[in-house]
């Protein structure tokens, strides 16, 4: 590999660490591997999480493409977030880190 394209590999890395390395993210990931859910329902599984963090770590997951707001227009009107195709591989490669967490710990 030549070093440009070392490069870009390492800051795509990187990339991947600061957004998988904040607090709560993989948790939120796990949370809707299953299906879609509620905001109310993320905080439940996710209790220690506050509000105002959970809002902040959604918005963020959004704007990287991972997670997508879903408003569903039938009486009563409610949102809810799952994953997208991008997400879903995400949350399949935290899948290694569980199970080795589950083993060690």
């Amino acid at each position: 590999m030549d070093e440009k394209r070392a490069r870009l590999l390492c800051e795509k890395v990187e990339l991947a660490h600061q957004i998988t390395g904040k607090k709560w993210v993989s948790l939120i990931v796990h949370t809707l591997m299953e299906e879609p859910k509620r905001f109310s329902e993320i905080h439940a599984y996710i209790p220690d999480l506050s509000k105002r963090m959970l809002n902040e770590r959604i918005k963020e997951l959004e704007d990287n493409g991972i997670i997508i707001r879903n408003v569903i227009t039938e009486r009563p009107i409610r949102t809810e977030y799952s994953l997208t195709r991008k997400g879903t591989e995400l949350g399949r490669a935290l899948q290694a880190v569980e199970e080795w967490a589950e083993k060690w710990f």
